[in-house]
């Protein structure tokens, strides 16, 4: 019998290889090919009397990333149509949808025949749970093991909240489940969800052994008189651990995360019972979460989406692939040894220029930390860090960016530094290389008027720290070429990050949005709410943390600084405001710049941090808590930023759904479990966000008056998903 995606070879001791290898993909994925021909496998193992044993490996450098969850998308589309005539029959036809996987798990898992995962490199979602339904797992030194479904708005559906139950710590467990960790091979066999690690080489030999030496193919918690290993529920052990479990869960999420909500549920209950009735509480709540809005969103943002921008949705189908060999970066501080470093990793050459050799050299510095790091947690080789730091020249020299492909200004957000920087480089650049400013708000346009060439001049917005926000936010001046826009989303693509697309205006995107966050935690400053209370209902609210935190991050002086400059200008047209005011008492009169100098609306001390006692002096005296209503307070935060999204969008300075809803999240964390600033809107419905920020406009001033795109989809009853859809070209390309 042949095979689309996996091969079986039968060894002399009855051993069958199952070698899973999708052609045309550079990573093993689950869609309902791979599971029906698992469900065949199955039964091939298992009527074979030749066949005393099967091992499931990889043909590829990984395991598998888990399942598509395009899948699911149909599923819930199919869903949607069937449930407007008949509801009952469009639930059934979900749960059993959904759970085939589950099934066929659950059949490998009980078949008779002992079946060893020898589990290489990554291994995802369903691919983990592939793994755990077998009866042993042996994988090697380069293992990632994850069941990261909760960041994409699920659970693990597949038996993973059973199975993991079953067999580790309950305390580990849990936090394995509801964070979405990935382990490296010696966490995941310390929690004993592998049962040996060894060389890639001999992965499968030490399958092979496993089985002759014996596996029982039947699990633990299949035979008689079998314990759960944390204890019952309903004990003196569960009654000190599930409440715990529960607190920490609210604390963590706030009740914001269906998936995490319905995970839980499913482990308390599915625990109570034999595995069978166990799974089939595990698939309900999975069902449970498919249909809530939340889920949908954030499959949609976090997978769908995102893997169209990674693909780079956005690029000029008419330009030719571009192998950018070596780049040039104006500027050795935190943000351009960032840039290098992430270059450098991506095996590109760099040419790090500073004001002096010094400065320079520091800047490589920060590269040699970072690997070095990598190195001392196992996460790199010395050979590794020596290859990334030879591919960096620290100098002063302008003249080394003669045969660089692209040149990154990262100086600072002053415009004559930018001009002198830009002018320097375009001295010596070739004539095709492209020029990018890493600006996060002075206009790209405006800035291209220092170039000889702005057509070869556009904006690369990354975000700090570099090496770990995967958001790189492309500025199109009104001269860009498409040329410079395909050169730069295949940078963006070779360094592993994921690019959104935006039309030149202050701020962008995602500058802009970030200071109505911190303005709007000003603003309530000003309107007497307690700091504390401000700082809560922004993480209540789904961000990962609260204004005014926030700003000391971003750095008040520099917010200082982009108000200063967008006062100058628009001149006359400025109208200053509470924002203005504490800025400048906080900035200029007392230099409180933010974490930066240790002092800003927080006082710091190390990492711990603890609310500027003194800040009723700069804000006055704040009312007491219980003047103001918590559930306005979030939705001010969170309104305020969808609001604004929805004004950039009608400037056509974002043009696309997606990437406003990815770049949300991905750029200021804007709450996950919305699906993004857009998403929100929809997920509310337009005429009801309307009305919302009509009331607050009466209560707390203009800056909430919704604009006339908003008013007009809402009288129509229209969605930014329905209204602007992704182009289907985009779609189809991408899904090739």
């Amino acid at each position: 019998m042949s095979y689309k995606n996996f091969t079986i070879e039968t060894d002399a001791d009855g051993i069958a290889l199952i070698t899973w290898d999708m052609p045309e993909k550079s990573l093993n994925v689950i869609d309902l090919t791979v599971m029906d021909e698992i469900d065949t496998l199955i039964d091939q193992v298992a009527g074979d009397d030749a066949i005393k044993g099967a091992i499931i490996a990889s043909g590829k450098a990984a395991f598998s990333g888990g399942a598509d969850l395009t899948m699911m998308e149909g599923l819930l589309k199919d869903f949607h149509v069937k449930r407007r005539n008949d509801p009952e029959g469009a639930a059934k036809l979900l749960y059993e949808g959904s759970r085939k996987l589950t099934l066929i798990y659950r059949k490998l898992e009980t078949c008779g025949k002992p079946f060893v995962a020898a589990v290489s490199g990554t291994c995802m979602g369903g691919g983990t749970e592939l793994a755990l339904a077998c009866h042993a797992r042996v994988a090697d030194e380069g293992l990632k093991m994850g069941l990261p479904e909760v960041k994409v708005g699920l659970f693990p559906g597949a038996g993973g909240t059973q199975r993991v139950m079953r067999m580790t710590d309950g305390q580990q467990g849990m936090q394995f489940l509801l964070q979405g960790r990935t382990l490296r091979a010696p966490q995941a066999k310390q929690m004993k969800l592998v049962d040996d690690v060894t060389v890639s080489k001999k992965l499968v030999a030490a399958a092979k052994k496993m089985l002759k030496a014996g596996v029982d193919p039947v699990k633990e918690w299949d035979k008689k008189g079998y314990k759960l290993p944390n204890g019952k529920i309903y004990s003196p052990a569960g009654f000190q651990f599930w409440p715990a479990a529960n607190a920490i869960y609210r604390r963590e999420t706030h009740d914001n995360y269906p998936g995490a909500r319905y995970l839980l549920h499913a482990v308390v209950e599915g625990l109570q019972l034999p595995m069978d009735l166990a799974l089939q509480v595990e698939s309900r709540y999975f069902a449970k979460v498919l249909q809530t809005p939340e889920s949908v969103n954030m499959i949609r943002s976090l997978f769908v989406s995102m893997q169209e921008l990674n693909k780079l949705a956005r690029r000029p189908v008419d330009q030719r692939p571009n192998k950018i060999k070596k780049i040039g970066i104006l500027g050795a501080g935190f943000m351009g040894a960032g840039i290098a470093y992430v270059s450098a990793n991506a095996g590109i050459d760099v040419v790090l220029i500073d004001r002096d050799q010094e400065s320079a050299d520091k800047g490589k510095a920060h590269s040699d930390e970072l690997i070095s790091k990598a190195v001392k947690r196992g996460r790199a080789s010395e050979e590794q860090k020596e290859k990334l730091l030879a591919r960096i020249e620290p100098t002063a020299d302008y003249e080394a960016l003669g045969d660089c492909d692209l040149v990154i200004e990262a100086v600072f957000e002053d415009r004559e530094i930018k001009k002198t920087v830009t002018e320097k480089a375009e001295a010596v650049m070739k004539s095709r290389a492209i020029f990018a400013s890493n600006t996060s708000t002075l206009p790209i346009t405006s800035l291209a008027q220092a170039s000889k060439r702005p057509k070869n001049f556009i904006g690369i917005h990354f975000f700090s720290p570099v090496d770990k926000m995967m958001l790189v936010e492309v500025i199109l001046g009104k001269r860009t070429s498409d040329r410079a826009l395909a050169l730069a989303l295949d940078y963006i693509k070779a360094i592993k990050k994921t690019p959104i697309v935006v039309n030149d205006s202050r701020g962008f995107y995602t500058s802009r949005v970030v200071m109505t966050y911190i303005r709007e935690g000003l603003m309530m400053l000003a309107d007497g709410v307690p700091a504390a209370m401000i700082e809560n209902a922004g993480k209540m609210a789904g961000m990962p943390v609260g204004p005014l935190s926030l700003g000391d991050e971003v750095a008040l002086d520099l917010a200082w600084k982009i108000v200063s400059a967008t006062r100058k200008d628009l001149g006359v047209k400025y109208v200053e405001g509470p924002l203005d005011n504490i800025l400048e008492e906080m900035v200029v009169k007392r230099e409180r710049f933010g974490r930066k100098n240790s002092k800003g609306f927080y006082d710091y001390k190390g990492k711990e941090k603890s609310l500027w006692p003194d800040l009723p002096e700069v804000t006055g005296q704040p009312k007491p808590a219980d003047s103001f209503n918590i559930e306005e307070l979030k939705q001010r935060l969170l309104v305020m930023q969808a609001l604004e999204t929805a004004r950039i969008f009608e400037e056509k300075c974002l043009t696309d759904v997606r990437e406003a809803d990815v770049g949300s999240i991905l750029g200021f964390g804007f709450a996950p479990y919305t699906g993004g600033t857009l998403s929100y809107i929809d997920m509310m419905g337009t005429a009801n966000f309307v009305d919302l920020c009509k009331k607050f406009s009466r209560r707390w001033g203009p800056r909430f008056k919704p604009n006339k795109l908003l008013r007009e989809m809402a009288k129509e009853n229209e969605s930014f998903y329905g209204k602007f859809p992704p182009k289907a070209e985009e779609k189809a390309k991408n899904a090739a």
